[in-house]
């Protein structure tokens, strides 16, 4: 019996290979994404440990450049968080792009596979008319060698 084989495989192949490497690509991005958002979510903590203890301070006899000093890091922290949120919103926006690309690979893919399982289909049935044919071929050879 003749094995099928798949006339475009190697775009198959590559439908296949462009897809994973999609998904690694977005699997990076999307860790990008998570250190960014770790990174942001320490700096507002640190942001709010430091203004309870500038409030803490206030309420007591310190002196002005003291206060002055943690206002100053406040206020950088606070430049910080913002220049983190663009930072998270680039890589949020790096993360619907490698999504898309993913998506985009994956619909090849399947649109690939799918020709390949109708060609598939198409050979069985193909392969199947055959065998009947030869079968019917015997069985019309046999019974013409058995008539007397």
């Amino acid at each position: 019996m003749a094995r099928f084989q798949y006339a475009y495989q190697k775009i198959v192949d590559l439908k296949t290979s462009a897809k994973s490497q999609a998904e690694w690509q977005l699997s990076v991005v999307v860790g990008k994404l998570q250190n960014e958002e770790k990174s942001l979510q320490t700096l507002l903590e640190e942001r709010s440990s430091w203004s309870k203890r500038l409030q803490q301070v206030s309420n007591q006899a310190v002196a002005l450049t003291d206060l002055m000093v943690m206002q100053e890091y406040i206020d950088y922290l606070n430049v910080s968080i913002k220049r983190k949120q663009i930072d998270v919103s680039k890589a949020e926006t790096a993360v619907e792009e490698k999504r898309a690309v993913l998506s985009d690979r994956m619909r090849d893919e399947k649109v690939w596979q799918k020709s390949k399982e109708n060609a598939m289909q198409r050979f069985r049935a193909d392969m199947t008319v055959k065998e009947q044919n030869e079968l019917d071929e015997l069985a019309t050879a046999r019974f013409m060698y058995a008539a007397p």
